[in-house]
């Protein structure tokens, strides 16, 4: 194995891996002076960085800079590592003299319905999950309010509720100017920047922040020197220090700043209608040969600013093949089949290159050349920004398995709405996806004798998203999006998490191991949309200047006479005045009757085109959330019935004319619903006697069978788990 120039057996690199994590204070200071004297060095080789926003954005460090790090970091590990694998050692045999266990195994199948795990037991399709409930026991998981895997995971992380951690949805709200914002991270750029000529050198660390609060639990275990493996857990970017390694997960941004913008090239034209989550590029066929490029961020090292781009040319050489030829390396195409993840760069500057990964899917050469590219994604071998922790860890990653996808939603369900993919080419990405990630996890278990693993697989959710439409016969979007119908999506994939499972208990059938396979949340049909800035209109709460025309974002909002308003996945906002810049409800009394008022009027709501009830129950949060951080919150969230869902509208603030919507997309299964109707799961090796466990029990209880106080301002409680194997029972 190969890391930074440097020949490391596969051994040595775990080793350096696990110790390095947390170095004495003699070593990170000769870590500082050598970082010192390297930017002394490349005094005239300054990082590229380039920013995107509001919401989403991306610092770049130069390649130079990075390997000159990451040299030093490797060699500093290499000659300290026997010291500190003594100190570990003993500190190590310290910290595991209370714990009750050696090993904790968490694996987390994303949105894993209980109904359908209890209808595909039934049919024989899970018989590891039948194996593990015999030996331990299977119980529903209580989630969150609302039941969105941001929220879900960070309460599961810090073993709090919302308003301890700060999280509340996707999206938040800028009260400045009411534009949505990504609600986990703040990415601003560098303050400070030197001109020189036409570059821009930026003086500085770009300001990057995570919003999410609240200490994730194993750091507590890092603290009392028990190591932990956290594999794209979400809600965990930017990486945090600890002891321990982790990979990010949901809300790493692509190259372009953005959660995901695939690109589709193609010499047909078309109605100048934008993608969401995406774009369209004409290309000129010439002969047999295509040439074309890669749009990547603006280039803030330039002072003319623009796109950075790096072009591509395809050679058509039949009606099933083409050549590509990107950054002087050539590569088969062949049609309905992606590439292997391809390297390519963009220069910043002659002395700066962003480097990054995608994927080509060749579609179609005749009548017209249709090729899908991935979004640009982070090189995990050559990171232009944390994407771990330590930083070196996706490198190891990189090299020992190659490229993997390191965008926080990697799977690209906006292709798939906008008809771009077609079901097979989407069911790639989400397979390929937790195959990368499969690998991770039974690296980390094999390494990891002692202390806690965790993986979270998103195949799960993100098929029974968009595949949910073929198992509800009533859904208004069963048919359509291409030719080839993967009607059985679903079941097959849970019998895929089910030999995963079994591979997971085979690993761990030692008896000092801990084993859990849960889910967030649950899973219900997505049928309709509730356009709730339509209903608050109709009710007197809000009041446009003008029609919204297509106009997005608000912007036609009369906000001198709006009460409240609507945008995100779950929640309601009030318009107060001191708190949203052209507020006119006052804090205190009027704004506490006004929530609710709200969830009174909303509580119950019909749909009188089907005779349904829509909403459950609307929460006002200021009663259900404890937390300094409620005031962060949106002031009601409505717990919807099962087949309705916020509209795909009002989720980004626009306004519609009607209230409710069929919803006609290939995201057709959702869980953004009342909580008490999509718990998770939640299986073990282990008896656990509590009858209604809840996910941010979860943290608590691991700390407390390692022997570790669980921290005060922790919600979450201790689970009863009994560590003596009862013999096994009787397959039914």
């Amino acid at each position: 194995m190969i890391l930074v120039g440097l020949d490391l057996p596969s051994s040595r690199m775990d080793t350096v891996l696990m110790q390095s994590t947390r170095q004495p204070r003699v070593t990170r200071n000769a870590v500082r002076i050598a970082i010192l004297a390297a930017v002394a060095v490349l005094a005239w080789t300054p990082p590229a960085q380039a920013y995107i926003g509001p919401g989403a954005g991306f610092a770049v460090l130069g390649s130079a800079l990075v390997f000159v790090l990451a040299m030093l970091s490797a060699i500093v590990t290499i000659f300290t590592w026997p010291i500190r694998w003594v100190i570990r050692s003993i500190r190590g045999r310290k910290a595991l003299a209370k714990a009750r266990i050696k090993r904790v195994v968490v694996l987390g199948l994303d949105g894993m319905e209980p109904t359908l795990v209890d209808k595909y037991v039934a049919e024989g399709r899970m018989p590891n999950f039948v194996k593990l409930r015999a030996q331990g026991g299977f119980r529903k998981l209580g989630t969150t309010l609302p039941p969105l895997s941001p929220v879900a995971w960070s309460s599961f992380l810090t073993g709090c509720n919302p308003g301890k951690h700060n999280i509340f949805d996707f999206l938040t709200i800028d009260r400045r100017n009411y534009l949505p914002a990504l609600s986990s991270v703040h990415i601003g750029g560098a303050t400070k920047s030197l001109k020189i000529g036409k570059y821009v050198i930026p003086l500085g660390k770009p300001d990057l922040r995570l919003l999410r609060k609240g200490t994730p639990f194993w750091n507590y275990l890092g603290d009392h020197d028990i190591f932990s493996d956290v594999i794209r857990v979400p809600i965990t970017w930017p990486p945090e220090k600890f002891r321990g390694v982790l990979l990010s997960a949901m809300c790493v941004p692509d190259l372009r700043g953005s959660q995901g913008t695939f690109s589709y090239y193609t010499t047909r034209k078309r109605d100048e209608v934008p993608y969401t989550g995406g774009e369209q590029i004409y290309v000129e066929r010439k002969g047999d040969t295509i040439d074309s490029h890669l749009v990547g961020p603006p280039n803030s090292m330039r002072v003319e600013g623009g796109d950075m781009r790096t072009g591509f040319t395809v050679r058509i050489d039949g009606p099933d093949a083409a050549t590509l030829t990107l950054c002087g390396k050539t590569y088969p195409l062949k049609r309905g089949e992606y590439t292997p993840w391809l390297k390519f760069h963009f220069e910043a500057s002659p002395i700066a290159k962003v480097r990054g990964i995608c994927q080509f899917l060749l579609m179609n050469t005749e009548p017209h050349f249709e090729l899908y590219v991935t979004p640009l994604q982070i090189d995990p071998e050559e990171p232009a920004m944390p994407i771990a922790h330590p930083t070196v860890y996706s490198t190891y990653l990189a090299k020992s398995q190659g490229s993997f996808a390191t965008l926080g939603l990697a799977e690209d369900t906006w292709a798939l709405n906008e008809k771009i993919l077609q079901d097979p080419g989407f069911l790639h990405q989400c397979v390929e996806a937790d195959s990368e990630r499969e690998t991770m996890f039974f690296d980390a278990i094999s390494k990891t004798k002692r202390g806690m693993v965790c993986c979270v697989f998103d195949g799960t959710d993100r098929i029974q998203h968009m595949y949910w439409r073929y198992i509800d016969p009533e859904h208004p979007a069963r048919e359509g999006f291409g030719e080839v119908r993967l009607r059985d999506a679903i079941p097959e994939h849970y019998a895929r998490m089910d030999a995963l499972v079994g591979k997971t208990m085979a690993a761990c059938a030692d008896p000092d191991t801990l084993l859990l396979v849960i889910s967030d949340h649950g899973f219900k049909t997505f049928r309709y949309g509730i356009d709730l800035n339509r209903w608050l209109i109709e009710n007197g709460y809000m009041v446009l200047k003008e029609p919204p025309n297509g106009k997005r974002y608000l912007a036609t909002v009369d906000w001198s006479k709006t009460r409240a308003y609507a945008q995100g996945l779950a929640g309601i906002f009030l318009n107060i005045a001191g708190r949203e810049t052209n507020g006119i409800v006052t804090a205190g009394v009027e704004a506490d009757a006004l929530r609710d008022e709200l969830c009174a009027k909303l509580t119950g709501l019909m749909d009188p085109r089907h005779n349904a009830v829509a909403i459950n129950t609307a929460y006002n949060t200021h009663k259900f959330y404890k937390g300094p951080y409620t005031e962060h919150a949106p002031d009601v969230i409505c717990g919807y019935a099962e087949g309705y869902r916020v509209s795909w509208e009002a989720a980004v603030g626009d306004v519609t004319d009607a209230v409710f919507h069929d919803n006609t997309k290939a995201w057709s299964g959702d869980h953004c619903v009342d909580p008490k109707i999509v718990p998770g799961i939640m299986f073990s090796n282990r008896p656990i006697t509590d009858e209604h466990p809840r996910l941010l029990d979860l943290g608590p209880t691991i700390l407390d069978l390692f022997g570790i106080p669980v921290p005060k301002h922790m919600d979450g409680k201790p689970l009863t788990v009994q560590l003596n194997r009862p013999a096994a029972a009787p397959t039914p």
